[in-house]
């Protein structure tokens, strides 16, 4: 059996930003644009040009700047939005594609356009008509289509295609569907339209989250027939968001056991790294148990669990963190942690533990996990220090004070470290180093690297906060690369989110240093 080919619409730049309080401006938008490529997106739709002046702006320099994918700039109905769309799009050129919708169920005729079927039926073909004025690449679609009767959504797309639309999308607007329901109305449209059966007009999904199902239902749809998917980065859109196009990718590779080989563009390697630059650029950050791309997703905490991926990763895992560009997995320490897991994060610092030391360390983590969420590295190394006759340490670096001073331009750090050796307290070095940097905690970094001997190129880098006011604690957990391309996390966490930061970047030189590096 042939391999399907799957289309990747990104609309997070529209229908993503459209969520409230996600609004993006134009550098912000470019930038999301380039990452866009970089993951490899078939197309980017960068916007709804009439909206405002801002938005037009943005489509046009997209369609001028960003190469590769196809720019689509959404349109209704309406003269002056399909003019507006077609100027946008124009500097894409062969790549530029104009997006019309108009809503098609009976509940927006009667309530939001009062207008009759067959007034529907001719706008849609006068909208395709307008639009293929400016480019031949015309998608359309019927609004609130899984709420549409059948038999008048089948009569208004054949007339689309008719008109010239070359994409087809099926909208659940408002996460309506459900995928028995969607896949039976997708496979139904691909039976009674030749021209999607014979590959001339693609069949596309796009559905909304409002009851959890916007991406079961986009790769049922998909399965019926599909082969364009419109998803966004983080699931992030209107009301409850859009379809995840990371869930949507991982979910179709993870089981090509249920949904056959799948071929697409998208480089899986970018999804952690995309959906970051969203979270940071849209304001809207991921939350910890998100699918693939959250914080937790690769992270265990039960000892039991904990124990397994030591043994075998497969055991609690069923997606390779590091195909989605996370480092290894997470094995944070917890009240719930065991013996496996904290032996191996003591082992990753560097520090050989008797079993006697171990199980005294382990009673200790228990204890500090009553009144913690998490234990950092640095606590850990501080319970092992406690237990120096039985735990022989490698050299390794402790903070000792990070202070900044930020200009205009350049920021400076000053840094002191202290190296300590095997004997733990009894052995240590100070050492001192002051660097210049684009910000504060670079600099800070620069002078960590100057003093470690070590340089690493930060690859990730995420911030989030707990509490308010003087009582917020920053946690900043980032991803190193020190060369080879593996990944490795850091993390810190404290009032103080320069300090914290340089916690984080030496923690991660910690662990580089303690798996024999240089």
């Amino acid at each position: 059996m042939r391999p399907k080919q799957l289309i990747v619409f990104d609309t997070t730049l529209r229908d993503g930003e459209q969520c409230p309080g996600a609004s993006m401006k134009l550098e912000e938008k470019l930038r999301v644009a380039r990452q866009l490529v970089r993951l490899g997106v078939d197309v980017i739709e960068a916007g709804f040009p009439v909206i405002s002046a801002g938005d037009f702006a943005a489509v046009k320099q997209i369609a001028a700047e960003v190469k590769g994918p196809i720019i689509a700039g959404l349109a209704r109905c309406l003269d002056r939005d399909i003019d507006a769309a077609g100027a946008a799009v124009g500097p894409a050129g062969e790549r530029g594609r104009i997006h019309v919708f108009l809503a098609t169920s009976e509940i927006h005729r009667k309530y939001k356009l009062v207008k009759a079927k067959s007034e529907i039926v001719q706008l849609a073909e006068w909208g395709v008509r307008r639009a293929k004025g400016f480019t031949q690449d015309v998608e359309f679609s019927p609004e609130d289509a899984s709420r549409t009767e059948p038999d008048f959504l089948l009569d208004v797309c054949r007339v689309a295609i008719a008109a010239g639309a070359t994409t087809l999308n099926i909208p659940d607007t408002v996460g309506w569907a459900e995928p028995i329901g969607y896949g039976k109305l997708i496979g139904r449209l691909h039976e009674n339209l030749p021209e999607c059966q014979s590959g001339k007009v693609v069949l596309s999904t796009h559905c909304h989250n409002d009851l959890g199902l916007a991406v079961v239902n986009s790769v049922a749809g998909f399965m019926a027939g599909a082969s364009q998917i419109e998803c966004t980065i983080n699931g992030l859109g209107e009301r409850a968001g859009n379809a995840a196009l990371e869930a949507i990718i991982m979910l179709l590779k993870t089981r090509a056991d249920a949904f056959g080989e799948v071929r697409h563009n998208i480089k899986t390697g970018e999804l952690l790294r995309t959906s970051r630059l969203v979270a940071r650029e849209s304001g809207f950050f991921v939350p910890r148990n998100y699918p693939v791309v959250g914080e937790n997703a690769f992270a265990h905490a039960s000892g039991i669990h904990q124990d397994g991926v030591l043994k075998k990763r497969e055991t609690y895992e069923i997606m390779d963190p590091e195909k989605v560009g996370w480092g290894a997995s997470e094995l944070p320490l917890t009240k719930h942690s065991g013996r496996a897991a904290i032996r191996s994060r003591l082992v990753s610092l560097g520090f050989a533990a008797s079993e006697e030391s171990l199980q005294a360390i382990t009673a200790e983590v228990k204890k500090l996990g009553d009144r913690e969420k998490e234990i950092y590295d640095d606590e850990l190394a501080a319970l092992a220090d406690n237990h120096t006759e039985g735990c022989n340490r490698l050299n390794r670096f402790k903070l000792a004070t990070v202070s900044v001073r930020s200009g205009a331009k350049k920021s400076s750090a000053e840094v002191r470290l202290i190296r300590l050796g095997g004997n733990g307290k009894k052995d240590f070095e100070r050492l001192n180093a002051s660097s210049s940097g684009d910000g504060p905690v670079d600099a800070a970094i620069k002078a960590i690297e100057s003093l470690a001997g070590t340089h690493g190129k930060l690859d990730d880098y995420y911030l989030r906060t707990a509490g308010i006011g003087s009582d917020a604690v920053g946690e900043v957990v980032l991803r190193v690369d020190f060369g080879g391309g593996k990944l490795i996390t850091g993390k810190g966490a404290g009032t103080d989110v320069v300090r914290a930061s340089a916690q984080a970047y030496l923690n991660a030189v910690n662990r580089f240093l303690a798996n024999g590096n240089p």
